[in-house]
């Protein structure tokens, strides 16, 4: 099974579901759920109000839109965001999509609520090596695994 649903504390603000815009399509157009501005050289996490369920195999890797930085000079800070599995309903945040934008351009950029951001594709990958020993468990939302 594989879904996007809306965190609970952002319900009121009516997020925008992901959706591929054409049958063709393989990502699923990620959307801002507020107003934000970006300052010069700044980076901000952008927040959906979205959280995603997937099969534990499974990860949604999130891009950049292809127009983000010629027509608004704005790029993810990290290139490319991968969102575990186990991320779905962490106690932290409840999984809770954010994009991180960094403006590139001299002038504060304006993000409008229900500007589309970045794009999800769900792939599929083999879960371990034959090597591994760990099984750690996620505590925490974004970027917690690492601590």
């Amino acid at each position: 099974m594989r879904k996007f649903e809306v965190i609970s504390k952002f319900k009121h603000l009516n997020p925008v579901i992901p959706k591929r815009a054409t049958e063709g399509s393989a990502g699923y157009d990620l959307s801002s759920i507020e107003d934000v501005t970006i300052m010069p050289q700044e980076i901000k996490l952008i927040p959906t109000g979205l959280k995603v369920l997937m099969p534990k195999n499974e990860a949604l890797f999130v891009f950049p839109r292809s127009s983000l930085a010629i027509k608004r000079g704005i790029m993810m800070s990290n290139s490319v965001g991968v969102i575990d599995a186990d991320y779905y309903g962490n106690s932290d945040n409840e999984g809770h999509i954010m994009v991180p934008l960094i403006n590139i351009r001299n002038e504060p950029v304006q993000i409008l609520k229900g500007e589309r951001i970045a794009q999800g594709v769900f792939l599929q990958y083999q879960k371990t090596t034959d090597d591994e020993t760990d099984n750690v468990t996620r505590l925490g939302g974004f970027g917690s695994s690492g601590h």
